[in-house]
Protein backbone atom coordinates (compact mmCIF):
# COMPACT_ATOMS: atom_id res chain seq x y z
CA UNK A 1 0.00 0.00 0.00
CA UNK A 2 1.06 3.55 -0.72
CA UNK A 3 1.61 5.93 1.40
CA UNK A 4 -0.97 8.33 0.36
CA UNK A 5 -3.74 5.20 0.60
CA UNK A 6 -2.54 4.96 4.31
CA UNK A 7 -3.18 9.04 4.32
CA UNK A 8 -6.39 8.99 2.94
CA UNK A 9 -7.82 6.32 5.19
CA UNK A 10 -6.52 7.78 7.92
CA UNK A 11 -7.90 11.06 7.49
CA UNK A 12 -11.62 9.58 6.82
CA UNK A 13 -11.43 7.80 10.35
CA UNK A 14 -9.56 11.49 12.18
CA UNK A 15 -12.53 13.61 12.42
CA UNK A 16 -11.90 17.04 14.12
CA UNK A 17 -16.05 17.90 13.44
CA UNK A 18 -17.77 16.10 16.45
CA UNK A 19 -21.01 16.09 14.84
CA UNK A 20 -19.32 15.19 11.32
CA UNK A 21 -17.69 12.40 13.27
CA UNK A 22 -21.22 11.19 14.91
CA UNK A 23 -23.11 10.69 11.02
CA UNK A 24 -20.21 8.98 9.23
CA UNK A 25 -20.39 6.83 12.42
CA UNK A 26 -24.24 6.05 11.59
CA UNK A 27 -23.88 6.08 8.23
CA UNK A 28 -21.15 3.49 8.77
CA UNK A 29 -23.39 1.19 11.44
CA UNK A 30 -26.40 1.38 8.54
CA UNK A 31 -24.13 -0.16 6.25
CA UNK A 32 -23.00 -2.65 8.37
CA UNK A 33 -26.36 -3.77 9.03
CA UNK A 34 -26.75 -4.40 5.49
CA UNK A 35 -23.34 -6.25 4.90
CA UNK A 36 -24.13 -8.19 8.13
CA UNK A 37 -27.34 -9.78 6.70
CA UNK A 38 -25.82 -10.51 3.09
CA UNK A 39 -22.85 -12.60 5.15
CA UNK A 40 -25.54 -14.27 7.28
CA UNK A 41 -27.62 -15.13 4.93
CA UNK A 42 -24.68 -16.48 2.39
CA UNK A 43 -23.46 -18.46 5.26
CA UNK A 44 -27.07 -19.99 5.85
CA UNK A 45 -27.46 -20.67 1.97
CA UNK A 46 -23.90 -22.86 2.13
CA UNK A 47 -24.61 -24.10 5.49
CA UNK A 48 -21.72 -22.55 6.68
CA UNK A 49 -21.13 -21.96 10.26
CA UNK A 50 -18.10 -20.81 11.08
CA UNK A 51 -16.24 -21.15 14.26
CA UNK A 52 -13.69 -18.65 13.76
CA UNK A 53 -14.09 -15.09 11.17
CA UNK A 54 -11.01 -12.56 9.99
CA UNK A 55 -12.48 -9.28 8.51
CA UNK A 56 -10.11 -7.62 6.27
CA UNK A 57 -10.65 -4.25 5.96
CA UNK A 58 -12.48 -3.69 9.01
CA UNK A 59 -12.52 -0.08 9.43
CA UNK A 60 -13.99 1.05 12.79
CA UNK A 61 -15.30 -2.63 13.42
CA UNK A 62 -18.88 -1.99 12.52
CA UNK A 63 -19.36 -5.33 10.81
CA UNK A 64 -17.25 -7.33 13.34
CA UNK A 65 -20.24 -5.66 15.95
CA UNK A 66 -22.96 -6.90 13.58
CA UNK A 67 -21.56 -10.20 13.39
CA UNK A 68 -21.02 -10.81 16.97
CA UNK A 69 -24.57 -9.68 17.89
CA UNK A 70 -25.97 -11.59 15.23
CA UNK A 71 -23.74 -14.72 16.84
CA UNK A 72 -22.32 -15.98 13.28
CA UNK A 73 -18.92 -17.20 15.27
CA UNK A 74 -17.30 -17.74 18.35
CA UNK A 75 -14.12 -15.73 17.91
CA UNK A 76 -13.02 -13.07 15.53
CA UNK A 77 -10.06 -11.06 14.24
CA UNK A 78 -9.90 -8.07 12.40
CA UNK A 79 -7.14 -6.44 10.52
CA UNK A 80 -6.74 -2.99 8.85
CA UNK A 81 -4.79 -0.46 7.31
CA UNK A 82 -5.86 2.79 9.19
CA UNK A 83 -4.64 3.01 12.88
CA UNK A 84 -7.03 5.31 13.95
CA UNK A 85 -9.83 2.94 12.31
CA UNK A 86 -8.28 -0.24 14.36
CA UNK A 87 -8.21 1.91 17.98
CA UNK A 88 -12.04 2.67 17.45
CA UNK A 89 -12.68 -0.69 16.34
CA UNK A 90 -10.48 -2.03 20.26
CA UNK A 91 -12.36 0.65 21.62
CA UNK A 92 -16.16 -1.04 21.05
CA UNK A 93 -14.88 -4.33 23.22
CA UNK A 94 -16.99 -6.38 21.15
CA UNK A 95 -17.52 -9.74 22.07
CA UNK A 96 -15.57 -12.82 21.04
CA UNK A 97 -12.91 -10.35 19.16
CA UNK A 98 -9.79 -11.46 19.89
CA UNK A 99 -7.72 -9.14 17.99
CA UNK A 100 -7.95 -6.06 15.70
CA UNK A 101 -4.83 -4.14 14.66
CA UNK A 102 -3.43 -2.25 12.15
CA UNK A 103 -1.40 -4.09 9.01
CA UNK A 104 0.31 -3.37 5.81
CA UNK A 105 -2.87 -4.02 4.05
CA UNK A 106 -1.18 -6.44 2.05
CA UNK A 107 -0.09 -9.66 4.45
CA UNK A 108 -2.50 -10.92 6.94
CA UNK A 109 -0.42 -11.87 10.06
CA UNK A 110 -1.99 -15.02 10.60
CA UNK A 111 -1.37 -19.12 9.47
CA UNK A 112 -2.35 -20.88 6.25
CA UNK A 113 -5.93 -21.79 7.06
CA UNK A 114 -6.33 -20.15 10.21
CA UNK A 115 -9.84 -18.80 9.87
CA UNK A 116 -12.97 -20.73 8.92
CA UNK A 117 -14.19 -17.67 6.80
CA UNK A 118 -12.69 -14.64 5.93
CA UNK A 119 -14.33 -11.35 4.78
CA UNK A 120 -13.35 -8.93 2.39
CA UNK A 121 -16.40 -6.41 2.47
CA UNK A 122 -16.17 -3.40 0.52
CA UNK A 123 -12.16 -3.57 0.58
CA UNK A 124 -11.21 -4.77 -2.88
CA UNK A 125 -12.70 -1.65 -4.69
CA UNK A 126 -10.50 0.69 -2.94
CA UNK A 127 -7.16 -1.95 -3.20
CA UNK A 128 -4.12 -1.39 -6.26
CA UNK A 129 -4.05 -4.95 -6.12
CA UNK A 130 -6.96 -6.85 -6.00
CA UNK A 131 -6.14 -9.72 -6.88
CA UNK A 132 -3.12 -10.27 -4.38
CA UNK A 133 -5.60 -9.60 -1.22
CA UNK A 134 -8.22 -12.39 -2.15
CA UNK A 135 -5.31 -14.62 -2.67
CA UNK A 136 -4.54 -13.52 0.97
CA UNK A 137 -7.67 -14.13 1.97
CA UNK A 138 -7.69 -17.49 0.54
CA UNK A 139 -4.41 -18.17 2.49
CA UNK A 140 -5.97 -17.16 5.77
CA UNK A 141 -9.46 -18.65 5.11
CA UNK A 142 -10.90 -21.62 4.50
CA UNK A 143 -14.26 -19.59 3.01
CA UNK A 144 -13.91 -16.27 1.74
CA UNK A 145 -16.71 -14.23 1.89
CA UNK A 146 -16.23 -10.62 -0.82
CA UNK A 147 -18.77 -7.55 -1.24
CA UNK A 148 -18.17 -5.00 -3.47
CA UNK A 149 -20.47 -2.28 -5.37
CA UNK A 150 -21.04 -3.12 -9.06
CA UNK A 151 -19.84 0.11 -10.51
CA UNK A 152 -19.26 -0.95 -14.08
CA UNK A 153 -22.49 0.24 -15.67
CA UNK A 154 -24.18 3.09 -17.52
CA UNK A 155 -24.42 4.96 -14.40
CA UNK A 156 -20.96 4.73 -13.09
CA UNK A 157 -19.50 5.97 -16.05
CA UNK A 158 -20.99 9.00 -15.60
CA UNK A 159 -18.12 11.54 -14.61
CA UNK A 160 -20.03 12.89 -11.81
CA UNK A 161 -20.38 9.10 -10.77
CA UNK A 162 -17.26 8.46 -11.48
CA UNK A 163 -15.97 11.74 -8.84
CA UNK A 164 -17.49 10.45 -6.62
CA UNK A 165 -16.56 7.01 -6.29
CA UNK A 166 -12.42 8.09 -6.42
CA UNK A 167 -13.35 10.83 -3.57
CA UNK A 168 -14.78 7.47 -1.33
CA UNK A 169 -11.41 6.20 -1.78
CA UNK A 170 -12.78 3.88 -5.27
CA UNK A 171 -9.97 2.77 -6.84
CA UNK A 172 -11.48 -0.47 -9.17
CA UNK A 173 -14.57 -0.79 -10.83
CA UNK A 174 -16.23 -4.05 -10.93
CA UNK A 175 -19.03 -6.28 -12.97
CA UNK A 176 -20.69 -9.47 -11.69
CA UNK A 177 -18.07 -11.10 -14.12
CA UNK A 178 -14.80 -9.48 -13.38
CA UNK A 179 -15.66 -10.55 -9.55
CA UNK A 180 -15.83 -13.83 -10.79
CA UNK A 181 -12.71 -13.97 -12.66
CA UNK A 182 -10.71 -12.67 -9.99
CA UNK A 183 -11.96 -15.57 -7.67
CA UNK A 184 -11.47 -17.88 -10.50
CA UNK A 185 -7.52 -16.29 -9.99
CA UNK A 186 -7.47 -17.28 -6.69
CA UNK A 187 -8.34 -20.54 -7.39
CA UNK A 188 -12.10 -20.14 -5.98
CA UNK A 189 -15.77 -21.06 -6.97
CA UNK A 190 -18.92 -19.90 -5.76
CA UNK A 191 -20.96 -21.62 -3.31
CA UNK A 192 -23.55 -18.62 -2.53
CA UNK A 193 -24.28 -14.98 -4.20
CA UNK A 194 -26.85 -12.17 -3.91
CA UNK A 195 -27.22 -8.69 -4.98
CA UNK A 196 -29.09 -5.86 -3.51
CA UNK A 197 -29.60 -2.45 -5.05
CA UNK A 198 -30.41 -1.23 -1.23
CA UNK A 199 -33.21 -0.22 0.98
CA UNK A 200 -34.89 3.30 1.10
CA UNK A 201 -33.04 4.46 4.43
CA UNK A 202 -29.29 3.81 2.89
CA UNK A 203 -30.18 6.11 -0.45
CA UNK A 204 -32.32 9.19 2.12
CA UNK A 205 -29.26 8.88 4.18
CA UNK A 206 -27.61 12.03 3.52
CA UNK A 207 -30.94 13.97 2.35
CA UNK A 208 -31.06 17.13 4.34
CA UNK A 209 -34.37 18.57 3.00
CA UNK A 210 -37.96 16.98 1.97
CA UNK A 211 -36.62 17.80 -1.49
CA UNK A 212 -34.04 15.48 -1.22
CA UNK A 213 -35.68 12.95 0.65
CA UNK A 214 -38.60 12.84 -2.29
CA UNK A 215 -36.03 12.56 -4.66
CA UNK A 216 -34.11 9.61 -2.78
CA UNK A 217 -37.45 7.65 -1.92
CA UNK A 218 -38.04 7.83 -5.95
CA UNK A 219 -34.74 6.65 -7.06
CA UNK A 220 -35.03 3.68 -5.02
CA UNK A 221 -38.84 3.09 -5.71
CA UNK A 222 -37.13 2.90 -9.15
CA UNK A 223 -34.39 0.87 -8.83
CA UNK A 224 -36.34 -1.05 -6.83
CA UNK A 225 -38.34 -2.11 -9.55
CA UNK A 226 -35.76 -2.47 -12.13
CA UNK A 227 -33.83 -4.47 -10.16
CA UNK A 228 -37.12 -7.04 -9.24
CA UNK A 229 -37.65 -7.31 -12.81
CA UNK A 230 -34.57 -8.23 -13.74
CA UNK A 231 -31.43 -8.20 -11.24
CA UNK A 232 -28.68 -8.92 -14.39
CA UNK A 233 -29.89 -5.93 -16.11
CA UNK A 234 -30.86 -3.73 -13.46
CA UNK A 235 -26.93 -4.01 -12.97
CA UNK A 236 -25.52 -2.66 -16.20
CA UNK A 237 -27.61 0.18 -15.53
CA UNK A 238 -27.32 1.03 -11.69
CA UNK A 239 -24.84 0.50 -8.98
CA UNK A 240 -25.91 -2.67 -6.83
CA UNK A 241 -24.52 -4.60 -3.77
CA UNK A 242 -22.69 -7.88 -4.60
CA UNK A 243 -22.36 -10.09 -2.37
CA UNK A 244 -20.25 -14.14 -3.23
CA UNK A 245 -19.59 -16.72 -0.85
CA UNK A 246 -16.48 -18.56 -1.75
CA UNK A 247 -14.58 -21.93 -1.62
CA UNK A 248 -11.38 -23.56 -2.81
CA UNK A 249 -11.51 -25.31 -6.36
Amino acid sequence: MSDDLVAFYEAGYTQHDAQRGELLGRWRALGAASKAGHVLELCHRADLQPASVVEIGCGDGALLAALSDARLAGTYDGFELSGPAAAIARDRRIAGVRRVEAYDGAHVPAGDGAYDLAILSHVLEHVPDPAALLAEAARVGRRVLVEVPLEDNRSGRRPAKQAESRAIGHIQCFSRDAVGRLAAGAGMRPLADLSDPLPRRHHAFFAASPRARATATAKWLLRSALWRAGPRRAERLFTVHYAVLLAPR
